[in-house]
């Protein structure tokens, strides 16, 4: 066996580390792939923003001419400056079921880290403060959300195996249609809009929703500051996330939290096209994008990937008038029946304990490992 580290500026490189999972599990039913354009473009260390003020490298597993596993090891100099600490994370670990393949290619990633005075490592977790966390350890049955995290069951074991030791849980959930929050929850969110001058904004067009960006920037460093593994996230890196979610949300499914003129939280929901991805196996051309956009028309499932507040009106019930939202959403869409709510961290207790009260049902879980090196 031979571990690789991919020359990122050989195309031929970037599309093997791009292919081992989508080998790995091509009779998978449950796996989602990625946008292969947008891996493409994730491996370009020229234009991808992350590289101007950090590092990464990209290694495959090789027996004989078949990769067999995959790893990145990334150097978040940004994270680092923020908590004055050397950590090392590792994403993107895709493995046949084989402690060996699993040992080379973690070996390889702690010599990087090593070699770059990093004192521990931690993983999954991406290249950018959004990406979705974790190895999947319950919930194999379900298909994920876009964008989130799906393996095989093995891969706790193997991780385990290396000696890596559990972090953190990630757990998302699902609702139907037919759900509805507590009546208490209703007066609770129309009492605070009252008492407190607050309303919910929606917006008309992709233009209305880029105006408010600086906005949704500042809610975003403040109101995420005590969730694990946070950092200031640059404008350039937040402009990405902001394109992935008008790329694919109607405009009216994205609300605001206004207080005045200003937004002080925020409700993230789009349509899941998990179903068009798996059909065009993660490729937009020629024809992919067509089904993106008719999977966008007729999915009956929604996503919602963020419920943010600032600190300084949490703790005020304002919470009650995003879950509120949060329930709209599902239905006045009527062809939506089901809807995901993806990665609440085990530490985020206020969250959990709203998910808790709304009778929110979780059916997932993903785990964050750490080790020392």
């Amino acid at each position: 066996m031979r571990i690789h580290k991919i020359n990122t500026d050989k195309r031929r490189d970037v599309d093997r580390f791009i292919q081992v999972p989508f080998d790995l599990y091509r009779d998978c039913p449950q796996w989602v792939p990625p946008i292969v354009s947008g891996m493409r473009a994730t491996l370009n260390r020229n234009r991808f923003p992350f590289f101007k003020h950090s590092e990464a490298d990209f290694f495959i597993a090789e027996q004989g001419k078949e990769a067999v596993g995959r790893i990145t090891a990334i150097n978040n100099r940004l994270y680092n400056e923020y908590h004055q600490s050397k950590t090392a994370f590792f994403y993107y670990f895709e493995t046949i079921d084989d402690q060996q393949v699993a040992d080379a290619l973690f070996e390889a990633a702690f010599d990087w880290a090593r070699q770059r005075g990093l004192t521990e490592m931690v993983g999954p977790r991406g290249l950018l403060r959004f990406d979705a966390h974790g190895v999947l350890v319950d919930g194999f049955e379900y298909r994920p959300s876009v964008g989130v995290p799906y393996n095989f069951p093995y891969y706790d074991r193997l991780i385990k195996g290396v000696g890596f030791q559990k972090e953190l849980d990630y757990f998302s959930g699902h609702i139907t249609a037919d759900y509805d929050l507590p009546e208490r929850i209703y007066q609770i969110a129309d009492k605070i809009k009252a008492r407190r001058g607050f309303k919910i904004k929606t917006f008309r067009d992709k233009k209305e929703m880029w105006a408010f960006f600086p906005q949704a920037h500042r809610i975003y460093l403040e109101a995420f500051k005590q969730v694990p593994g946070y950092y200031p996230v640059p404008e350039e890196e937040m402009r990405i996330l902001f394109e992935r979610i008008t790329s694919i949300a109607y405009p009216d499914m994205i609300k605001l939290v206004m207080k005045d003129d200003q937004a002080v939280g925020f409700v993230i929901a789009y349509p899941d096209v998990a179903a068009a991805l798996q059909r065009c196996r993660g490729r937009l051309w020629p024809l992919g994008w067509l089904e993106l956009l008719r999977e966008r028309k007729r999915t009956k499932w929604v996503t919602f990937n963020g419920v943010g507040l600032l600190p300084e009106y949490q703790g005020m019930g304002a919470n009650a008038i995003l879950y509120v939202e949060l329930g709209k959403t599902l239905r006045d869409y009527a062809r939506f029946e089901h809807g995901d709510y993806v990665q609440v961290a085990e530490t985020n207790l206020p969250s959990l304990g709203d998910a808790q009260t709304m009778g929110f049902p979780m059916n997932k879980t993903h785990r964050v490992y750490h080790k020392k090196l």
